[in-house]
């Protein structure tokens, strides 16, 4: 039993959108430690795009493989959360040059690991035999990544008025993008039918179990999520994925026959 492919890239294609914005801060973290805790989260989550890409393009066959995949799509054919897309900068200034907010990728980082936790754990148990592998190989690596981002969460949240009035302001931009976790699609329909993939929105009161904690414990309010629900796991994307595209895939289309 295979998971659909689009359910693959899916997966994939998260990962490897937001371990190309988590590498973002190599060189550039607060201390060396975040530094390099940071470009660590992102070669995990590279590492997780790999796999299923190699596995995807072994499905689909026709020459593909997992660079045609990471590197010769284009946006309406990424799958991936717009939550993943999105520049580390508050929003409200993310077309002009500022630094990044640190808050802002841990606020990120915490929620999309407190799902992705939950996800490969009930992934572990796919029909699909190699996604189960993936995904229990993955889980042991989200782990980390939810724990790392918790602990920062709570240490900002309970910290000096400025760290908590930064991670309260990224709780308020980002929450509502979480709410396309829970909108189904149709590559998730197909995989949950034949019993490769899983009912997301059934992990919805465990996330907020989790994420309440969290922000109770960081003193931080939880705002309304309501408004509009973001679409990128159904190819319909925010303006920044295409700047995300255009950096990281530029040296393999400027020399698509390149081998290393």
């Amino acid at each position: 039993m295979n998971a659909p492919i689009d359910y693959l890239l899916h997966l994939a294609d998260n990962a490897l959108i937001l371990g190309q914005r988590n590498a973002e801060w190599c060189g550039h973290g607060p201390i060396l430690e975040e530094d390099i805790a940071l470009s660590n989260n992102s070669l995990d989550l590279i590492g997780q795009a790999r796999m299923l890409y190699q596995y995807a393009a072994e499905l689909q066959g026709n020459g593909a493989t997992e660079d045609t995949l990471a590197y010769f799509r284009d946006v309406p054919d990424f799958k991936n959360f717009t939550l993943c897309e999105l520049p580390h900068q508050p929003l409200m200034s993310a077309t002009a040059v500022g630094d990044r907010d640190f808050a802002i990728t841990i606020v990120r980082n915490f929620f999309y690991s407190s799902l992705m936790v939950l996800v490969w754990d009930q992934l572990q148990h796919s029909k699909d035999t190699q996604l189960a592998a993936i995904a229990a190989k993955s889980l042991k690596e989200v782990r980390y990544h939810l724990r790392h981002s918790r602990d920062w969460l709570v240490r900002l949240g309970d910290g000096t008025a400025e760290s908590h009035a930064r991670v309260q302001n990224a709780v308020h931009q980002l929450l509502p993008y979480t709410q396309e976790f829970w909108a189904t699609s149709p590559a998730e329909n197909l995989a949950l039918a034949n019993g490769t993939g899983l009912n997301t929105a059934a992990l919805r009161d465990n996330w907020d179990q989790i994420v309440n904690e969290a922000l109770q414990e960081a003193q931080l309010k939880r705002p309304d999520a309501g408004g509009f629900v973001s679409t990128g796991k159904q190819g319909v994307h925010s303006e920044h994925l295409g700047f995300v595209l255009a950096e990281m895939q530029s040296l393999a289309r400027a020399h698509p026959q390149a081998t290393w």
